[in-house]
């Protein structure tokens, strides 16, 4: 019962203002004092590991958002070796894995959204997914929210494509149909040695905005799906493991490759723990 209600109290919230709401005071400077006391009932309440923060101390950080999306300290984490690993992009963990089938990706059990709708409509930008591998990775609070490449790419596109803002948990993943592609979301598709590769950070409820590396915080039109384009000495080359983009407040990554292109791990599962940077799948092809 309390599973149906959360869910029903999404469609009748007005999900953009209290979202846009959420990131200006996740955003505001003006009130030390009670920004100390929200990051120290955070960290209690969903048990953060200060530890591994290059900064420690909660008092430091100017903003809730900066204490969000703190960085690591060095050596926190560990990039597995190989120009045949795939490694995890995020801290999370994964909602689902497997196989794209018939443009569709699946969601959760009776649940699965569409592969072209993800990607923001194009059936060309499409093509190359169709039949081919996924994982969608969930973002809890407590976990690091900077997001790293899983292997070396060539940015080609990026993409707002906009859309609702349900939450991304378990419980709305379950209940709400073709979740992934309709919430806001960021595209971003590289050019890789293996195909192309597609990285979508999705937005959710209280989500304050996503931003990539290169072009920061991504806030356009609303209401007006966009594109960039990266062309020449325009496209950026990322390593495997460089930091490409953060989710200001929580939400899910979800990748998509080619059919062979990558094989999953066999210990990746739905409602493993994964950190970024192990190792999570092995490329089938690496061209030289």
């Amino acid at each position: 019962m309390f599973d149906k209600l959360f869910v029903l109290s999404q469609y009748v919230t007005p999900q953009r203002t209290v979202s846009h709401l959420a990131g200006r005071l996740a955003d505001s400077t003006r009130t030390p004092a009670l920004k100390n006391r929200v990051i120290n009932w955070f960290i209690g309440r969903y048990g953060v590991n200060m530890s591994e923060a290059a900064e420690q101390d909660p008092t430091v950080y100017p903003s809730f958002n900066a204490f969000f999306t703190r960085a690591l300290k060095p050596g926190a984490r560990t990039i597995a070796e190989g120009s045949d690993i795939f490694v995890s992009p995020v801290d999370g963990a994964i909602s689902q894995l497997g196989q794209v089938s018939n443009d569709r990706v699946f969601q959760a059990k009776g649940q699965s959204f569409g592969l072209t709708e993800l990607l923001g409509g194009d059936d060309a930008g499409a093509e190359p997914f169709r039949g081919g591998e996924f994982s969608t990775i969930y973002l809890s609070p407590k976990d690091y929210h900077r997001i790293h490449m899983p292997m070396a790419g060539k940015l080609r596109e990026m993409i707002y494509v906009p859309g609702n803002l349900f939450s991304v948990n378990p419980v709305t993943a379950q209940n709400v149909p073709n979740l992934f592609a309709r919430n806001e979301r960021v595209v971003c598709i590289f050019d890789t040695d293996s195909g192309p590769m597609a990285m979508v950070l999705v937005g959710a409820m209280i989500v304050g905005s996503m931003e990539t590396t290169w072009a920061g915080v991504i806030a356009p039109n609303p209401a007006k799906l966009t594109r960039w384009s990266y062309q020449g000495e325009e496209a950026i080359q990322f390593e495997k493991g460089q930091e490409m983009g953060r989710f200001r407040l929580g939400s899910t990554v979800v990748l998509v490759m080619p059919k062979g292109a990558v094989e999953w791990g066999p210990e990746q599962v739905a409602g493993k723990t994964v950190r970024m940077g192990e190792a999570f799948g092995k490329l089938a092809t690496v061209v030289s």
